[in-house]
């Protein structure tokens, strides 16, 4: 077999009240559309999310009535819970998360890219700072994609967005409908990344893998293969 036949592996994140198995499920327009370019392996987060009956509107991001819902941090230590807008001193769970990708690697890898949605976006550029700045040498990843990423507004994770911007090539994409991560969040994500290509769909909260999104995907992953 060719180099150019072997399938790109990428390690992928799920977002907030999901897990690897509804992030699977979400994403099975995507691993169609790009079958034949890459390996999607999927983990869960290490921490369960608890039921709430009112919560944000972060729980858009839950994956169909699945009781396991899982989160990489918590920006609301005492209730456990999650806002991509709420500001805080310090998370939980955020070092537990890092450890779990950590052993994903090891256990699981080599990947060629890693791929994060929403909550597990803002975690990949979270790695992808570690990696640029030579911090956890496990993390080889070539590329990343985040989708409906954001910069998280704790103070605690602003170590990740210090320095010089990162060199790993990615792609951004993001929905101009979006109501869980409006644009304009996932737009201030560009500038810690040096480079940064974008794809924008006039959809909402969700992982687009149309027809019409197929081009700009092969065309960033075809540098790496």
């Amino acid at each position: 077999m060719s180099k150019a036949a072997v399938p790109l592996r990428i390690l992928c994140i799920h977002g907030y009240r999901q897990n690897s198995n509804t992030f699977r499920e979400k994403t099975g327009a995507l691993r169609k559309l790009l079958k034949k370019q890459v390996e999607l392996v999927y983990i869960s987060a290490p921490h369960q999310v608890p039921a709430i009956k009112h919560e944000t509107n972060q729980e858009l991001e839950k994956g169909g009535g699945d009781e396991d819902q899982r989160g990489w941090w918590f920006s609301d230590v005492q209730a456990r819970s999650f806002n991509a807008n709420q500001e805080c001193e310090s998370s939980l769970g955020l070092e537990d998360s890092l450890e779990a990708v950590k052993i994903a690697v090891k256990e699981l890898g080599p990947f060629d890219g890693i791929l994060g949605f929403s909550q597990g976006a803002a975690l990949v550029a979270m790695l992808c700072a570690l990696q640029e700045h030579k911090l956890e040498p496990d993390f080889n990843f070539r590329f990343a994609i985040l989708v409906a990423g954001f910069r998280s507004v704790c103070s605690q994770h602003q170590r990740f967005y210090k320095g010089p911007a990162i060199t790993i090539p990615s792609l951004h994409v993001f929905g101009q409908d979006d109501r869980v991560i409006p644009e304009q969040m996932s737009r201030d994500l560009l500038p810690t990344f040096d480079g940064a290509q974008i794809l924008v769909h006039p959809g909402g909260h969700f992982v687009p893998a149309a027809s019409a999104h197929r081009q700009t995907y092969q065309d960033f992953l075809k540098k790496f293969q």
